[in-house]
């Protein structure tokens, strides 16, 4: 199988081993009995509230302060993932300050898709190889044909979550596991597992001074929070590569979905972002959402964050499909 090297991150410069085909390929590491068991729990349970959501929320309504509560933490970790294990962990789209990076990484790991080494190692491959043999969650795995393509969604969904093959840390992200930070943050993601869970449930029963508030807050903040914010992401590897506009040119089938927009926090631009993956803003026609791309700004502005790789009218004239 023909190998290639992963996108340039602009962190470090590129790894040895990925920088050309000379060198053997690590061999894959294996998820454990009880990590799948884990991996299960925390698909099902939040997957099975989310279904539950709409007839508990028409019996017993939903509250503001469990709306609240589910809103503050879905945007603290979904940035976390599109702002710091995304764009700023796997592209290196710009650089950050210490304490914006830790905080990135804990507010990522806050949306239980994985510690983030692992999470930046996937994307790399997923870049290296992407909707072609290698990628982890291509939709196109089994073919074009329409039973191909349904089995292959489900594929790039969350069934490559379930396979024991895991991508060699080791290969496609040598830089952060160097960091000693990043190490640090691997090692708490459990305990950033619990406080993800735990904490909205604490902050629900200290407003209300009740255990109502307490279970109300966990089914919301928690359980539905976790399930909605995976179901989005996972939307960008299946759904996003199925269909689309695709006016950025890209070797692969990755397309524009503009009803995830808001959802995914600009991340379903994903032909540009394809196109141009070190870039900063992935929607960068007028009128397209990406408040990933604000809070990067935001960053710039107060000097937490420099070198951010913007958009430039050359480069995106340079990938336009032409007319």
């Amino acid at each position: 199988m023909t190998t290639f090297a992963p996108e340039p991150t602009r962190l470090t410069d590129p790894p040895a081993a990925t920088q050309g085909t000379t060198q053997s390929t690590p061999p894959f590491e294996h998820k454990g009995t009880g990590e799948q068991i884990a991996l299960g729990f925390f698909i099902v349970v939040p997957f099975l509230a989310l279904l539950a959501a709409v007839p508990i929320a028409w019996g017993w309504g939903l509250g503001w302060r469990d709306l609240v509560l589910a809103f503050v933490m879905y945007a603290i970790a979904g940035h976390g993932i599109t702002v710091g294990f995304h764009r700023y962990f796997t592209h290196g789209s710009f650089k950050a300050r210490r304490w914006l990076r830790v905080t990135l990484a804990v507010a990522g790991s806050l949306a239980i898709e994985g510690p983030v080494i692992r999470w930046v190692a996937d994307h790399r491959r997923h870049h290296a190889f992407s909707d072609r043999e290698g990628d982890p969650h291509s939709p196109w795995r089994y073919g074009e044909t329409v039973p191909a393509l349904i089995k292959g969604l489900w594929w790039a969904h969350m069934g490559w979550l379930f396979d024991t093959e895991q991508t060699p840390r080791s290969k496609y992200a040598p830089d952060l596991m160097a960091d000693k930070d990043m190490q640090r943050v691997e090692r708490a993601f459990p305990a950033l597992v619990v406080v993800s869970m735990l904490l909205p449930a604490l902050l629900g029963g200290l407003l209300s001074m009740s255990w109502q508030g307490a279970v109300t807050a966990f089914f919301w903040a928690s359980l539905v929070r976790v399930g909605l914010l995976h179901h989005v992401t996972w939307s960008i590897n299946s759904i996003c590569h199925a269909i689309g506009e695709r006016p950025f040119v890209s070797r692969d089938k990755s397309g524009n979905v503009w009803w995830l927009a808001l959802l995914s926090m600009g991340e379903s631009w994903h032909n540009l972002h394809h196109a141009d993956p070190t870039c900063a803003r992935h929607g960068v026609e007028k009128g397209q959402i990406d408040s990933s791309a604000r809070i990067i700004w935001l960053f710039e502005k107060t000097g937490q964050a420099w070198d951010v790789r913007w958009p430039k009218q050359s480069r995106l004239d340079a990938r336009r499909v032409a007319a």
